[in-house]
């Protein structure tokens, strides 16, 4: 039984990797693909922009689909395509095929984002779940810690478009991975019957659903948090801070790392405390550490050590606030655990991508329009998550 729930993390956050993979191994090579294209900073950010949102959009088709045919032929469609994405970026001569194939790398993508989470839906709920799920961010924490390293080593020797290579080898060794190692969840008696209605009225149920939608947004706030970080930090870093890009990926990495780390602790504090107070405590310092950058920031404060160390402990808090709020919003969704998770994959995919799209229209080089996006996150995800959590928490007997 350990042993094949260390398996099942192990695959599902390697599969899970690969669209955090094509952002993080991507992210050091934006100066360089502005340079090297002839292209502004706006154009280049809008590759990051088109891949998140085809990335959430195209997430609400394969969850249903999956909830239809079962879980790995829409993850063998999904990498294809994705693979085919990659290739695409490999040889793309403009600014403008480079936009055009990031939106094919995000199509492909969606599915590893969305199916992995039904996945565990099919396997596991609770504390259980919320274990799974922490151990597949794991291995997903490969991506952001280790990809902006292996990125600006590859752009410093071979250029910027031998990221898209090794992002395309990692797409044949998903698919050897899914054909080898991963058994089917979803069996045939429990496949929902494929129709417009079952899909209006699973969506129908999701949309009504306060505590679903409340719950999703609480983690979506956190991604469009860290969305906002990503569009613009390869530019704070390296033009404004004066990093390397090697640097820079050390840098990146040091948050990767206070975000998994803390990560790992989500299933044992929601087994001990419950998964509710493991989220509004989170929040509550996810909030105050993003606070507390702004207001040093609009102090006066410019250090690059400063503002390292309090994204590196935000960012921790927000390592225990997306495994659990995952696990409670697709609880009591189990029979449409695919749509549930393509619905609120897509929604907090879509908050990425508006961020990304604020952040870029306001950044002028400092370190301002960043940091003023994550705090009003943070204040919006504590928020939400008192409003969303208030009757269950009041409900829950004291420790």
């Amino acid at each position: 039984m350990q042993k094949s729930f260390f398996k099942s993390a192990l695959v599902l956050g390697l599969l899970s990797a690969a669209g955090p993979f094509a952002i993080d191994m991507y992210i050091p090579a934006l100066p360089a693909i502005s340079s090297d294209l002839g292209a502004s900073t706006a154009a280049t950010q809008m590759t990051l922009m088109v891949f998140f949102v085809a990335f959430g959009v195209c997430q609400i088709v394969y969850g249903p689909v999956s909830d239809m045919v079962g879980r790995k032929p829409p993850l063998y469609f999904g990498l294809a395509v994705f693979l085919a994405g990659s290739i695409g970026c490999t040889l793309a001569g403009d600014i403008g095929w480079l936009i055009a194939f990031r939106v094919v790398q995000g199509i492909g993508a969606a599915s590893v984002m969305v199916i992995p989470r039904a996945i565990i839906r099919d396997m596991y709920t609770g504390a259980e779940a919320t274990r799974l799920m922490a151990l597949v961010m794991l291995v997903i924490s490969i991506s952001p810690i280790l990809a902006p390293l292996a990125g600006a080593l590859l752009i410093g020797e071979f250029g910027w478009r031998s990221v898209f290579v090794l992002v395309s080898i990692a797409a044949v060794l998903g698919l050897f991975m899914l054909a080898v190692f991963q058994p089917e969840t979803r069996p045939p008696a429990e496949r929902i019957r494929v129709s417009v209605r079952s899909l209006v009225d699973g969506f129908g149920l999701l949309l009504r659903h306060g505590r679903f939608l409340g719950l999703t947004f609480i983690g979506g706030l956190g991604f469009a948090s860290f969305f906002a970080f990503i569009a613009t930090s390869s530019f704070v870093y390296i033009e404004h801070f004066g990093l390397t890009p090697i640097e820079y990926g050390l840098a990146f990495s040091l948050n990767a790392v206070g975000f998994f780390g803390a990560s790992q602790m989500a299933g044992w504090l929601a087994g001990r405390f419950g998964m509710l107070r493991v989220v509004t405590t989170a929040t509550l310092g996810y909030a105050s550490f993003t606070v507390l950058l702004f207001a040093v920031t609009v102090a006066g404060a410019d250090s690059l050590a400063v503002l390292m160390a309090l994204l590196f402990c935000a960012f921790a808090f927000l390592g225990l606030v997306i495994p659990t709020t995952m696990v409670l919003a697709l609880e009591e969704h189990g029979p449409i655990a695919g749509m549930a998770s393509a619905l609120g994959g897509t929604l907090q995919m879509l908050a990425g991508a508006v961020a990304i799209v604020i952040v870029s229209v306001f950044f002028d080089g400092t370190t301002m329009p960043m940091v003023t996006a994550i705090a009003a996150c943070g204040v919006g995800a504590y928020a939400l998550a008192r409003l969303t959590l208030r009757g269950d928490l009041a409900a829950q007997p004291a420790e």
